[in-house]
């Protein structure tokens, strides 16, 4: 699956977008958000607070217990705000 990373988030990833495979059981949002932050000090950081991460699946705005099989897109980005 693509993962796509947007602002700050992506500043503190390190990358704008990866292909990965993860783990078996890695089932939903919140299940790959944890594994995202054992690949690195980056992860970590870009995920250290989920109170400021919005979330999208195959482009569909998603709760962290979204489940991701079958998922070819899942981006993270900071809330939007208008002015």
């Amino acid at each position: 699956m693509k993962l796509l990373y947007f602002a700050w988030v992506r500043q503190k990833a390190g990358t704008a977008e990866e292909d990965v495979t993860p783990p078996g059981d890695v089932r939903d949002v919140a299940d790959l958000i944890s594994w995202l932050k054992t690949r690195g000090e980056g992860y970590e950081a870009a995920f250290s607070d989920l109170s400021v991460i919005r979330c999208a699946v195959d482009q569909e705005h998603s709760e962290f217990d979204a489940p991701i099989a079958g998922a070819a897109e899942i981006a993270f980005f900071p809330p939007v705000t208008g002015g």
